[in-house]
């Protein structure tokens, strides 16, 4: 096989850029750290806006169509991002108002009954013989009266104060840190409303660049590679909060009708946590299950088994039909992007290496089919007619991209 002296420069290249890459990864990883502590504002609010333009997208759709009145057409994007930024708060402060105000309560109902468990749990030890040893040797003895138990979460409390610095230290670094949080909050969503105003011109620009810096065969490529990208992302947002809306809906009615306390809070616990893939549900069904069984063991077993058959009714019938249908990416690799992602990054991680190794198969599995006619040379275009639907944030509209561009023909 004759390899050429471009292909030859292109593999030392690369060879010597992933030497550089392994030798000076400490700093390289350092180099990153800092470039995420101080583009965290933009990219927090490149975020909220890709959210946003969803909603926003919806409503200029469905609910407000372009007309022949152009006071209404300039009106029409301003109005939109504001529905859809209201619909957003009004999720969240929703949210807020179900689950903080139960929560609360449960967690009170948790600490006044923890002492007649604890004690409970106690006796039941020391009725083997060879564990009250042990306890007696070592001294594990439970507060008798509620005024020890008292001494007991007050050395606790003074205890935490003390690892934590003094009362007033404390405040005032809880009250710098809200502050600078809220202050980020409001850059990231100053720098949201600027995106989605003018994402159009956004778009134009930066076909413009990719298209003088690649040219028109690798910009087609690139073009494919960020209309997949966006398919996926778009598809498993939409996909995975219309999961967990069914999933907390069902899980609410489901224990209103077993008469199980907290159904509305845990149905919509429930549901939240079915956005993180995997273990989300099993973090809904721990938290339900310790709230309910400072109530009655028999209903938190009551809980554990209806939300076992609900899972079922959820991998088998509603996951493959929001999600599973448009990202087509086999369980084994959703385990191993969950897996990775968690590693790298927690649970933002989990979210996001989803639709990312989604995208990745997608790629890989049109790689290894190798259709030749995909990347032969061709109008820019032509990466619009693989996916169609995927022209929502960052692609143009399927016309000549040439043309589009106003690329000045040369002359004759």
């Amino acid at each position: 096989m004759n390899i050429d002296k471009k292909t030859c420069i292109n593999i030392g290249i690369v060879t010597f850029l992933l030497y550089l890459a392994i030798h000076y990864w400490d700093g390289l990883v350092g180099l990153f750290n800092l470039f995420l502590a101080a583009a965290g504002t933009l990219i927090n609010g490149a975020i909220i806006a890709y959210v946003l333009n969803i909603l926003m997208r919806f409503y200029e759709r469905h609910m407000a169509p372009t007309t022949k009145k152009k006071v209404w057409n300039a009106m029409r994007r301003p109005v939109c991002m504001a529905l859809a930024f209201l619909t957003l708060v009004a999720v969240i402060v929703a949210l807020i108002q179900i689950i903080l105000p139960q929560l609360i309560s449960c967690v009170q109902v948790l600490l006044s009954s923890l002492p007649g468990v604890l004690r409970q749990m106690y006796d039941k030890l020391m009725e083997n013989p060879t564990i009250a040893a042990l306890m007696v040797d070592y001294n594990l003895v439970l507060p008798a009266t509620e005024q020890e138990w008292r001494e007991i979460i007050e050395r606790a409390a003074n205890l935490l104060f003390n690892g934590a610095g003094n009362v007033v230290n404390t405040a005032v670094s809880f009250t710098t840190s809200l502050v600078g949080s809220i202050l980020s909050l409001l850059m990231s969503l100053i720098f949201t409303f600027n995106i989605l105003i003018g994402k159009e011109t956004l778009q134009r620009q930066s076909r413009n660049l990719l298209h003088r810096v690649l040219g028109d065969t690798r910009m087609a490529r690139a073009m494919h590679i960020i209309s997949t990208l966006d398919d996926c992302f778009h598809n498993y947002i939409v996909g995975q909060c219309t999961e967990a809306v069914i999933l907390g809906t069902l899980c609410t009615i489901g224990m209103t009708l077993l008469r199980l306390d907290y159904a509305l809070m845990l149905g919509t616990f429930v549901g939240m946590m079915a956005l993180i893939p995997i273990i989300g549900p099993y973090i809904g069904a721990a938290v339900g299950c310790i709230m309910l069984f400072s109530i009655s063991p028999a209903k938190s077993l009551e809980f554990l088994i209806y939300l076992f058959l609900l899972q079922q009714v959820e991998g088998n019938l509603i996951y493959p039909h929001t999600v599973g249908s448009k990202l087509k990416l086999p369980g084994l690799w959703v385990l191993a992007a969950v897996l990775i992602g968690g590693g790298m990054m927690g649970i933002s991680g989990m979210v996001l290496f989803v639709p990312l190794t989604a995208a990745l198969y997608r790629l890989v599995g049109e790689w290894v089919r190798r259709d030749p006619r995909r990347w032969k040379k061709h109008k820019p275009a032509a990466c619009f007619r693989i996916h169609s639907g995927a022209r929502r944030f960052f692609c143009a509209p399927t016309q000549n991209v040439r043309h589009s561009l106003k690329v000045p023909r040369k002359a004759d």
